[in-house]
């Protein structure tokens, strides 16, 4: 049995061409690390979306995160059917479940974030909560663009080397 070839980055870092870009980075991280929602919602949140765009980056990245901060395997392998998992508390689940409405297509003639999912988001998080759970959900699909494009090494840690 052979071991496949180490796949290489589609594209340089690109924070070599757009040094702002850690900036940027950095500021996303401050805005949705001011404590109004749990960071491990956070990375479940990320992690899902990584998933549903099925990127190998952001999945063993944000499975990664969840591993440091303790959650078990059980929660992290059931956000891919987090629906039917008991793993999740119904603030996790309304996350979930509006990280999903954003980042995939509506049916037809309706609203990808009807009034009664952003209703029940609203039941769990506050004003200040529910407007860090949006900026998180803006901050992976910034991330989306770099890792489906770039299609950077996968890493369990940012401070590993991704771009080759």
């Amino acid at each position: 049995m052979t071991n496949a070839p180490a796949s290489i980055s589609r594209m340089p870092n690109p924070g070599q061409f757009v040094p702002e870009l850690s900036d940027i980075s950095a500021a996303l991280f401050r805005a949705t690390g001011n404590h109004s929602v749990p960071r491990t919602t956070i990375s479940l949140v990320h992690l899902r979306a990584g998933q549903i765009v099925h990127n190998t980056y952001l999945t063993i990245l944000n499975t990664a995160f969840l591993r440091k901060a303790g959650e078990t395997e059980e929660r992290i392998t059931a956000v891919s059917s987090w629906q039917d998992a008991p793993y999740f508390t119904p603030a996790e689940r309304a996350a979930l479940a509006l990280v999903e409405a954003t980042l995939q297509p509506a049916p037809r003639g309706q609203e990808r974030v009807p009034d009664e999912l952003y209703a029940e988001v609203a039941e769990h998080y506050d004003e200040k909560a529910l407007a860090t759970l949006t900026i998180a959900i803006g901050q992976i699909n910034f991330f989306i663009a770099l890792a489906v494009i770039g299609k950077p090494q996968p890493v369990a840690s940012l401070a590993d080397q991704q771009w080759d």
